[in-house]
């Protein structure tokens, strides 16, 4: 029992529930302060991967150590995720944000001939500290703040020292764990994000991430990645802000891009700046100019723009209002192309995850008017059962909220992963329609069956599959030798009636095609380290504490039967079964904890009192 115990606790897997994004309603709530004046900047250095400091509020409401610890590892695997693809000139310097002039300042002096011209001339008595969101910054991040009352005289009066700073930090990521009234309010709700502080360039310098409270066990790595991103700059209100350092690297020398976005001749709004157009023409294999990016129509005011892509034509993109599956997430070229027009980062797009969905289906593809015709295999009709397009997942063709009314096969709710053996129940349907289960397999779409039936139902079934090169693979079924499943055809399996159908340039692409990792598993395959929260070091010392302190025990003799008559008393040490049932015990133990030591190398972790940083 204890044993059973201890394997629950060490594997439990997070469940991850729908998840809508609600940054658009979020962001235009938060006063931006953006650095007016290059002195409140830092001296710029060489350009680097950018550093993310990870500050937890005071403000969160209290975690048990396991929450806190599964939060570190998520919210850490994030940041490495993020910090892998975005590099930024790096500042010399402590990072120290801005005070807004408009709370702590009750009128500026506008003479614009004054030496004291946009400075402020008299202090708001009422001003106490400055807010991200719903977190208070703390004093030791901000900046100073004086007050000129002489409208000719550049002597101040200091209201406020500048803080320490924070060293060795582009980015600070405040987190807030908190039931909040909109989490509340929307029960599909995980995580949302906005940023508040920009340098003079405009890039974004700070922003926080509110985690709901009750469902902090759901958020995943790709959630904080998502929500990551918008803070950084993937934001409706910072498009226009974007600027263009093609010609010299420095923010100086860049230029705004200006308006980037308009609707092309169907009415789909678009994003069109130059390496995200690119990265379109790339995916579909078409050089129609009009190709930007496409955004969301269904989140935004009719002719208004949204913050995420169109879920018709980017399906499985990180940045799709609504996430696919657990894992089923990349981190496109598209995505990456976006931030790399920014003009603020320089991205790492070697790294990008390619897209599946729509890939060299043309210009056309995705859009109102041809997702209903059966010309592309990725959309369907009806309501039928078949497999996600990535074929880890049985699915049903449904639509949602963001399709509209085009229709794909989504990932059923319950036991649909192919890949998990513990799927497999070998239930009437399965065992007559040949499915195997296990980190092999995939989904087909089939109508075989080993009874008679004079019409055959095409659906989605669970098959082994492994890969024989690009795009080339075999097949076994229940019972079945391995068989070459040629890509677009299909092929019948002796003792079986019906086929088993072939995709084509959807299996043994590229590396993706591992099985997507557990729920608490969940990241994007950056091949780095990996800390699973679900290993609490605390258990695992006490579980060894508690061990050893059994052995201590019964490794000495009993006192009160030494006085009576130490050669009838029972040493259960000397009991080689005992002590061997002990030895095992207390090795698993000393295993695990060496597993995580070598797992978890990186991860440093200083938490405060009130508030803590998460060094990542």
């Amino acid at each position: 029992m204890l044993i059973r115990l201890c394997v629950f606790l060490l594997c439990a897997e997070l469940r991850v529930s729908p998840h809508r994004c609600v940054f658009d309603e979020v962001q235009p709530r938060v006063r931006v302060v953006r650095a007016a004046r290059p002195s409140l900047l830092p001296k710029l250095g060489e350009v680097a991967p950018m550093r993310i400091g990870t500050w937890l509020s005071g403000e969160s409401e209290r975690l048990s150590r396991r929450q806190e610890g599964q939060l570190r590892a998520t919210v850490e695997r994030a940041v490495r995720t993020v910090s892998s693809l975005l590099s930024v000139e790096r500042a010399s310097s402590p990072l120290l944000l801005s005070r807004d002039v408009n709370k702590y300042c009750k009128f500026l002096w506008k003479n614009s001939s004054g030496v004291n011209y946009n400075r402020c001339g008299q202090a708001n008595k009422n001003y106490r500290y400055e807010m991200c969101l719903d977190v208070k910054i703390p004093d030791d991040h901000l900046a100073g703040c004086k007050v000129y009352p002489q409208s000719n005289s550049t002597r101040g009066v200091v209201l406020r020292h500048p803080g320490g700073g924070v060293a060795d930090v582009d980015f600070l990521l405040y987190l807030h764990v908190q039931m909040s009234d909109k989490c509340r309010a929307q029960s599909r709700l995980l995580a949302y994000a906005a940023h508040c502080r920009a340098d003079a360039g405009g890039r974004p310098l700070a922003g926080v991430v509110v985690i709901c409270r009750e469902r902090l066990t759901s958020v995943s790595v790709q959630t904080v990645v998502h929500e990551l991103f918008h803070a950084l700059g993937f934001s409706r209100d910072l498009f226009a802000t974007w600027v263009d350092c093609s010609i010299e690297r420095e923010i100086s020398a860049c230029s705004p891009r200006g308006k980037v976005t308009h609707a092309d001749g169907t009415g789909q709004m678009r994003l069109y700046t130059p390496s995200v157009i690119s990265a379109l023409q790339r995916h579909l294999a078409a050089v129609d100019p009009e190709l930007g990016g496409p955004l969301e129509n269904s989140d935004a005011a009719p002719g208004g723009v949204s913050s995420h892509w169109e879920a018709r034509l980017l399906q499985g993109s990180v940045m799709l209002a609504a996430p696919g599956p657990s894992g089923a997430a990349r981190i496109d070229p598209l995505t990456l192309a976006a931030f790399q027009d920014t003009g603020w980062y320089v991205v790492n797009t070697s790294r990008a995850q390619d897209l599946v969905w729509g890939k060299g289906e043309g210009a056309l593809f995705g859009s109102k008017l041809t997702c209903h015709d059966n010309s592309s295999s990725f959309f369907c009709t009806g309501s039928g059962l078949g497999c996600h397009h990535l074929h880890f997942h049985k699915g049903e063709c449904q639509t949602d909220a963001h399709l509209d009314g085009c229709r794909i096969y989504k990932a059923l709710e319950n036991r649909s992963e192919c890949w998990k053996k513990e799927n497999e129940r070998q239930s009437g349907d399965e065992r007559h329609g040949g499915e195997v289960f296990g980190s092999g397999s995939r989904c087909f779409f089939s109508n075989l069956t080993t009874l008679n039936h004079s019409q055959l139902i095409v659906t989605g079934r669970c098959y082994r599959h492994r890969c024989t090169g690009p795009n080339r693979y075999q097949v076994q079924v229940l019972d079945s030798d391995w068989l070459d499943c040629p890509a677009g055809g299909s092929i019948q399996i002796r003792g079986y009636q019906g086929s088993v159908f072939c995709p084509d340039k959807r299996l043994c692409l590229d590396s993706d095609d591992s099985p997507p990792p557990s729920e608490a598993e969940d990241v994007f395959p950056t091949r780095q380290v990996k800390c699973f929260s679900s290993y609490n070091p605390v258990f695992i010392v006490n579980l060894m504490k508690y061990f050893f302190f059994l052995w201590s025990q019964t490794s000495q003799p009993n006192e009160t039967l030494l006085q009576e008559d130490t050669r009838s008393a029972y040493n259960p040490a000397a009991d080689p079964l005992v002590t061997t049932v002990f030895c095992v015990l207390a090795a698993l133990g000393v295993l695990v904890l060496g597993l995580m030591s070598t797992r978890c190398t990186s991860c440093k972790v200083r938490i405060h009192a009130a508030s803590g940083m998460l060094n990542c």
